[in-house]
């Protein structure tokens, strides 16, 4: 399982690569290898504002369709195109090509609440 330790986690089971108050978001190596092969991947949140928490999008696998959780507050700025041909970029490589969104923080205080890679380790029992 990997679950690298310069990254943040949710309880949620997203990533969080935070650059300044810009952040880079998708699903772990773990809630991939749960969800299965990966279909399809929606996010119509660009350009909104959301709270933390609030649904930006889903992930389609072949079983199941799962939502996807703001981990912070702030501006939907970009989402990954690739993913519209290749959603399977998610499960080959979670932490790199497979990222979902980018989000502008508007509370960046809002980053304490995220969890360590040991704490996500503990919560997955890994």
């Amino acid at each position: 399982m990997n679950i690298p330790s310069e990254l943040k986690y949710t309880k949620d089971h997203e990533w969080i690569k935070i650059d300044g108050e810009e952040l880079t978001v998708g699903i772990t190596d773990f809630a991939q290898s749960e969800l299965g092969d990966i279909v399809y991947v929606e996010v119509e949140t660009v350009d909104e504002t959301l709270d933390v928490e609030e649904v930006f999008g889903t992930v389609e696998a072949v079983k199941t369709v799962s939502d996807l959780f703001i981990p912070v507050s702030g501006v939907i700025t970009a989402f990954n195109e690739l993913l519209e041909d290749e959603p399977e970029k998610v499960n080959s490589d979670p932490y790199g090509e497979g990222w979902m969104v980018k989000i502008k923080a508007s509370d960046v205080s809002e980053f304490d609440n995220l969890l360590s890679a040991d704490d996500y380790k503990a919560l997955i029992g890994a």
